[in-house]
């Protein structure tokens, strides 16, 4: 069986763990911690083919490194992150709920105040590593929406699953589903 499963993304090879979803479905694992190269030539290609845009959210946290090295290098002061708890220091939260493939129970989402009213009127891109089943990219949408902003991109390093074949995301590379033997599955 095969553990693993090499493909070029940015430029750059990696392999990607194989990980079971069910008995019969597995997903190749793709992890930008840790692995700046990798994070800052992901960052350079999305920002290549970003529509213009005044404000980019992910939601915490495998989004954000990539959300971060994407402000810096196109000179911008400040991203938004979607929390998964809501800390002390917010008020005035926005919340939305999301059920994600690589999560086992349902979490919910939110930003502070500041953040949804900095957010108003701006157009604002949708970042996140793999977009999968659209769940999470759903509910960040939400919780743009929300807080009055306006939705000009959908982007993600990888596209799994039915997500490729969505004509409303912008991706760098399209990864497979996996059988249980590491096949790719058709």
């Amino acid at each position: 069986m095969n553990n693993a499963y090499r493909m070029t993304i940015a430029g750059l090879e990696r392999d990607l763990p194989l990980c079971p979803i069910n008995d019969e479905l597995y997903i190749g694992a793709f992890i930008m911690f840790g692995d700046v190269e990798l994070t800052q030539a992901c960052a350079r290609e999305l920002l290549k083919v970003a529509p213009a845009h005044d404000v980019l959210i992910t939601a915490e946290a495998k989004g954000i490194p990539l959300i971060y090295e994407m402000a810096s290098q196109a000179g911008e002061n400040r991203y938004l992150i979607a929390r998964k708890g809501i800390k002390l220091y917010m008020k005035n939260v926005v919340s939305t709920e999301v059920q994600s493939i690589t999560t086992a129970n349902k979490q919910t989402l939110h930003i502070d105040g500041d953040d949804a009213a900095f957010m108003k009127g701006k157009r604002v891109i949708i970042v996140d590593d793999v977009i999968s089943t659209g769940e999470s990219l759903q509910a960040l949408e939400t919780l743009v929406e929300k807080s009055g902003g306006n939705v000009v991109g959908r982007m993600a390093v990888l596209a799994e699953g039915d997500a490729q074949t969505r004509g409303d995301i912008i991706y760098l590379e399209k990864l497979p589903l996996f059988n249980a033997d590491g096949t790719v599955k058709e």
